[in-house]
């Protein structure tokens, strides 16, 4: 997973988690990702070559969602696009690992410009990921 000179910009994500014991089950468990650096109230991880850290903040806001495709995304949220055997492989890694989604991997805009995969699920602490994958690439910033 490591991205070093990848000629596209790396971004750096904090969320806040309420239990890093828990946030690096999750997040290096279940999800699989390699984790960084850490103190007792942070850990790095490799975001599929992101940085991504979870922040111990045990205060949490109230989630709202806004209605796509017929379901209730919650917002914000943050994840990846992968390919399509990546999502189901993701996927079908966390059906086993018995993980309720808020949304269950569908496909959403059937047949339409924009068509992909797309699951939500939250992780220990309630922040709301989606993990994605679009039919055609080239469809992922088109209007």
């Amino acid at each position: 997973m490591a991205v070093l000179d990848s000629p596209i910009p790396r971004f750096h994500l904090a969320m806040p988690v309420d239990d890093l014991d828990a946030a690096r089950a999750f997040y290096g468990g279940t999800l699989g990702l390699p984790q960084g650096r850490s103190s007792a109230s942070w850990v790095d991880w490799n975001l599929h070559g992101h940085q991504f850290v979870t922040h111990l903040a045990p205060t949490r806001a109230q989630r709202i969602h806004n209605p796509v495709d017929g379901h209730d995304v919650p917002v914000p949220h943050f994840g990846v696009i992968l390919t399509i055997p990546e999502f189901h492989e993701l996927a079908d890694r966390l059906r086993a690992a018995e993980l309720d989604f808020v949304i269950e991997p569908y496909v959403r805009f059937e047949g339409e410009s924009g068509e992909q995969w797309t699951m939500f699920f939250l992780d220990p602490s309630g922040n709301a990921l989606e993990f994605k994958a679009f039919a055609d690439d080239e469809a992922v910033f088109q209007a």
